[in-house]
């Protein structure tokens, strides 16, 4: 019997606006590149997939500035080829310096509100469990997420990172339920998914833009309000 549900944070609940593709899009004609923003939403998740990855790794926290910078390089590298488009390093560092000064805001996608009331009314614990570094109190509390979530757990206060197990079974002691009674939700298979497995949830892949068509060891949804089908 299912008793909690636990999410991962971006790109599973919150989302930037402006869409990160029309920010490149954007960017790019500065350079005198003219493509779809729709180009860049495959090449997203592959980027993204990457730097999760990396930080999953080893933190942020534990890199220098200049190591940072390498890595958010190697992102923009990988959106560009992902897309078709030679990734001269030039091109790279002129793309990392526009999307720095672009301002972008968190907010919900549209099927969380519906999504988490539903959960919450069938008196399921609901939670989350991210690799965030840094103080978003008052991010959960513009969001509204806080209405929602009873655990929020990150890797700044549990001393430990998806897809490693520590960081989930800190979320389950808090919760007070066993492994088997809960789901983890999240957009990224190696961090999310094989990480909740292995501390014995039960992993579900988000794949919002129907990219990973290949994973079949695992339940895949495309919006959250499917969610109720596994319960």
């Amino acid at each position: 019997m299912i008793k909690a549900v636990f999410f991962d944070l971006y790109h599973t609940l919150v989302r930037y606006e402006p869409p990160q593709e029309e920010l490149v899009a954007k960017a790019l004609k500065d350079f005198g590149i003219n493509v779809s923003p729709e180009v860049f939403r495959r090449p997203l998740v592959a980027a993204e997939e990457f730097i999760y990855g990396e930080i999953a790794r080893r933190p942020l926290s534990y890199r220098s500035q200049e190591e940072r910078m390498e890595l958010y390089a190697q992102y923009q590298g990988i959106v560009l080829r992902e897309a078709g488009i030679e990734a001269d390093k030039k091109l790279v560092l002129g793309l990392l310096g526009k999307m720095q000064q672009f301002k972008m805001n968190l907010v919900l996608y549209d099927d969380v509100a519906p999504a988490l009331t539903d959960l919450k009314g069938r008196g399921l614990v609901l939670g989350l469990i991210s690799n965030v570094e840094q103080d978003m109190a008052d991010i959960f509390n513009r969001l509204g997420l806080t209405s929602w979530l009873e655990i929020i757990v990150t890797s700044q206060d549990a001393g430990s990172n998806k897809p490693h197990r520590e960081i989930f079974q800190e979320a389950l002691r808090r919760a007070g339920v066993q492994p088997s009674e809960a789901i983890y939700v999240g957009d990224q298979y190696q961090v999310d998914i094989i990480g909740a497995n292995g501390a014995g949830m039960k992993g579900i892949l988000l794949d919002r833009g129907g990219y990973s068509e290949g994973i079949t060891d695992c339940p895949r949804i495309r919006e959250l309000t499917e969610l109720k089908e596994y319960l």
